[in-house]
């Protein structure tokens, strides 16, 4: 099973976007989503290097949510511990 974290688009230099998540930076391509390419601030889901699909703002936010509190009860911050 694969877990994604949906990342913000924070610059586009040519045909690929340099993305953020949760303290993480990393580069994407954009040729996938050529079609209806995605812009600075959309959040967008990456699998092997490659921008899959715009995920709605509310729905990342969530998801980073849901990933922060996983990571504290993992690391004993969490549930009431």
């Amino acid at each position: 099973m694969c877990l994604t974290v949906p990342m913000r688009i924070e610059e586009i230099d040519g045909g690929r976007a340099r993305c953020a998540a949760l303290g993480h930076e990393r580069w994407a391509e954009l040729m996938l989503v050529a079609d209806d390419p995605p812009r600075v601030g959309d959040y967008v889901v990456i699998a092997l290097g490659f921008v899959q699909r715009r995920v709605p703002e509310a729905e990342a936010l969530a998801r980073h949510a849901l990933f922060e509190e996983i990571a504290g009860v993992l690391t004993g911050g969490g549930c009431g511990r």
